[in-house]
Formats: structure tokens, C-alpha cells, sequence
């Protein structure tokens, strides 16, 4: 009975594996191709779409039934594009520090910013504006080496062969032709768009509404890394991405996945809202973006440009900021690990990818000693990030009969204190090594 258990267990085990493998690729070729996700910490959300031109929840608005599907759709007729410069927004989004970009290719409301041959509603045929706005924006964030993300929408409120319509209307309930159809229509758009961007990441949304049979998804995900096999996807792919995704909430601990990203506006919408002037602060941005990465995720931060194709001065604003102090600080950050555990430094903290140095972020304005403790290492050196002032420190409570670690503190003089966020620099002989927290 034992031994059918164990044979059980071991079956049970393996086809886990297999699942994983098949969907993962075989795990040193995953990790490899996730290296520059889990270096890179920051990327620019873009959420541009006609839902700008009255400044509105972009979608939502009419699924909701807050206005009527036509009263959405009038929009397209304002959609202009006449400032476009994707030039300058991809070089806008490089000055901020991020590594990548994702921008909405089409959101639930089916418009598409490029030019879809598998229907009509595109910014190409049906706005003003007349063209392909996303084309140049890749082109331009190639040009500045960063890389690609492209965001689209499983579901399409707009389609008429999708199902759903709004939130009390549906189109039908089951039929399996017109669904054969809805799904050669967004497979379709995702092989144009894989075609002409070969993008380096895919954000998926709205795969709640259907089961990962129904969508596809391991077919999907299949016919993507057949034409790229780099390219990453996050996990709103019914499992079949390779990266948690979770959305305008800040976990209080480190997520289980040894990947993810926290997607989050500047003020309270994605889509740009003329109404809307709940900006978050440089500072508070930064203080989310450390917090982010000491427990080892990515920040995408979402900008939201208007109908003519400008970017509202309070995100150039923050984003400004934000490049100023990324630039400053960027060895604790790019390349950068998760940090020590708050019970030996009571703030965020990263370590380098050798394990070798601990950077410790020091929100607000720190003015005397702080303290670190538990550190088995020996300390060469401790250093303020960006600006090289050594800074004195003394060890105290480690006894020669013990072996508990000492009790590090540091002085930090206001001297050196940074606008927004001073970060230190404890460079260790050898790999840090934690003591035990009894």
C-alpha cells in the first residue's frame, strides 16, 4: 500500500513537471531568457486610445453602461494624433531609467493603434489621426534600445461575433460558429502583430472572461515563441505566462513568483483624464518603485497621453524626477537583487547580483544613525550611492564568546541626504551571510 502511494505520489510529481516544462521550456533556458526582465526593475506603461478624447475610463465606460456603445465609439471622430512625437516619448521614457515599454495595441474596447488587416477599427481607417500610431513608437524605442512590450486585449466588447457586450447585454450565449470566428480574428490581429513587432514581452488582459480552453492559450502561447521563442509573456494568459502581473496594489511581502511586476498609474486612471489630478508625488512614486524592487519585481508605471498626442506635464514631471534620481542610484538598482529581510534592516534594502554589496534605501530625510543588524560579514566599506562620501559606522554588541552577529550603525550626515530617497552602499567581505534570527 506504501509503495502504490509513493509510485502514486512520483506519477502525480512528474506529470507537475512535465506541465511545467511544456509551458516553460526546460528551466535553464526559461531562467536564461528572463534574465533582462529580472534586471531591468522599471518600464513605462502607455494606456492611448480614443477613450482620451473625452477623457474617460478607457472600455469601462460604456461596458458599465455610463454611456452608450455609440456615444463611446463618437470618440474615434476626436482622435487626432496632430502632436504625436513617439521620438520623444520613447526618449522621454529612457531619461526616467525604464528598460522597457508596453503600450496598448488595442484595449477592450477593440480599437486597434495599428494597422489591422482582420478588420476595420483601427486608428488607421477610422480616425482623423490616419495612421498606424504604433509602428513608429516600436521603431523609436528600438532606435533607443529599449525593449518592447506590447499589450493587448483578449476580449473585445466592440467584435461583433464576441459573446459579451456589456455588463446587463450579451450577443449570445453559445455559438460555436461565431466564436470559431472571434478566435481566427484575435489570433489573426496576434500574428500581424508578432509579424511586423516581434515584441520582446506580451501583455495580455481581460482572460477572465473565458476558460484557457476556450482561449487557446497554450496555442497562443505555442504561436508566439514559434516566431520568437525569447519573447516572454506576463500571466494574464489563463497560466500560461511566465510573470505575476499584480495591478495597483503594492504587495506587503515578496509574491511567490520569482517573477513579477506591479502595474500602477500615476494618478487614479490609465487612460489620460483631464478630470483626474490625484497625482502621486515623485517621491511617493519612488518610495513604491524601492519598495517594488527590494522585494526583487519590476515597476511599470502607466502614462496616459491625451487625444492629441501629448503627455500631460505632471508625467513628464514625474518621470523627469524619477530619471534623475534612477540615474543617480542606478548600481542599487539595475541588476539588482531582492534585499535582506526587514528584521535586520528595518527599510528596503537590494544586494548586488554577487551578493556582495547591500544597498539600504532611506526614505524621507534621515538625519544621525541608522541601524543594521544580524551581518555575520566582515564590513570593508560603507558609501553613500552617486556620491562616493564614506561614511563612519561602529559595531557594537558582538561579543568575542558569541556567536550572534554585532549591531551595525551607520551615520548618515545631512550632508549627503538625497531629495527624494539617500541609498548606502555596505560593501561586505564576501557574500553576505545573514545570522539566525533567534
Amino acid at each position: 500500500m506504501k509503495s502504490s502511494k509513493k509510485l502514486l505520489f512520483f506519477l502525480i510529481a512528474f506529470s507537475f513537471a512535465n506541465i511545467i516544462f511544456s509551458q516553460n521550456e526546460d528551466s535553464l533556458t526559461f531562467h536564461k531568457k528572463m534574465e533582462w526582465f529580472k534586471d531591468a526593475k522599471l518600464g513605462i506603461f502607455i494606456h492611448w486610445g480614443i477613450y482620451s478624447v473625452k477623457g474617460i475610463d478607457e472600455s469601462w465606460s460604456f461596458f458599465n453602461e455610463y454611456l452608450s456603445h455609440e456615444a463611446y465609439m463618437k470618440q474615434l471622430e476626436g482622435f487626432n494624433a496632430i502632436h504625436y512625437a513617439p521620438q520623444k516619448w520613447a526618449e522621454l521614457i529612457k531619461k526616467s531609467g525604464a528598460k522597457y515599454s508596453v503600450i496598448t495595441s488595442k484595449h477592450h474596447d477593440g480599437v486597434a493603434l495599428w494597422n489591422t488587416k482582420m478588420n476595420d477599427l483601427s486608428t488607421f481607417k477610422k480616425t482623423p489621426a490616419k495612421q498606424d500610431v504604433l509602428s513608429p513608437f516600436v521603431a523609436a524605442l528600438k532606435k533607443e534600445k529599449l525593449k518592447v512590450g506590447i499589450y493587448y486585449s483578449l476580449i473585445d466588447w466592440s467584435h461583433p461575433e464576441y459573446p459579451n457586450f456589456t455588463k446587463t447585454q450579451k450577443r449570445y450565449k453559445t455559438d460555436s460558429i461565431k466564436w470559431l470566428k472571434f478566435k481566427q480574428f484575435f489570433q489573426g490581429q496576434l500574428s500581424e502583430l508578432s509579424e511586423q513587432y516581434n515584441p520582446d514581452l506580451w501583455w495580455f488582459d481581460g482572460d477572465w472572461e473565458f476558460s484557457a480552453e476556450k482561449w487557446e492559450a497554450q496555442k497562443v502561447r505555442k504561436m508566439l515563441l514559434n516566431k520568437n521563442p525569447n519573447t516572454i509573456l506576463n500571466s494574464r494568459l489563463k497560466g500560461y505566462g511566465d510573470y505575476a502581473t499584480p495591478e495597483q496594489g503594492l504587495p506587503l511581502t515578496k509574491p511567490k513568483s520569482k517573477y513579477w511586476e506591479l502595474c500602477m498609474t500615476m494618478n487614479d486612471s490609465w487612460g489620460y483624464q483631464h478630470n483626474d489630478h490625484n497625482y502621486k508625488t515623485p517621491y511617493e512614486v519612488i518610495r513604491i518603485f524601492a519598495d517594488v524592487i527590494g522585494n526583487g519585481g519590476n515597476l511599470l508605471l502607466n502614462i496616459g497621453p491625451k487625444a492629441d498626442g501629448t503627455i500631460p506635464s505632471e508625467q513628464i514631471h514625474i518621470l523627469n524626477e524619477l530619471g534623475k534620481w534612477t540615474k543617480k542610484h542606478e548600481e542599487a538598482i539595475f541588476g539588482s537583487r531582492t534585499g535582506i529581510p526587514k528584521d535586520y534592516f528595518l527599510g528596503t534594502s537590494t544586494l548586488s547580483k554577487n551578493g556582495e554589496i547591500l544597498y539600504l534605501f532611506l526614505p524621507g530625510k534621515p538625519n544621525g544613525q541608522i541601524m543594521l543588524k544580524g551581518i555575520k560579514n566582515k564590513i570593508n566599506r560603507i558609501r553613500i550611492v552617486g556620491d562616493g562620501t564614506k561614511l563612519s559606522h561602529k559595531v557594537t554588541l558582538h561579543q568575542y564568546w558569541s556567536t550572534k552577529p554585532g549591531v551595525v550603525f551607520i551615520d548618515v550626515p545631512e550632508s549627503v541626504v538625497d531629495e527624494y530617497m539617500t541609498v548606502i552602499a555596505v560593501q561586505l567581505k564576501g557574500k553576505i551571510d545573514l545570522g539566525s534570527r533567534e
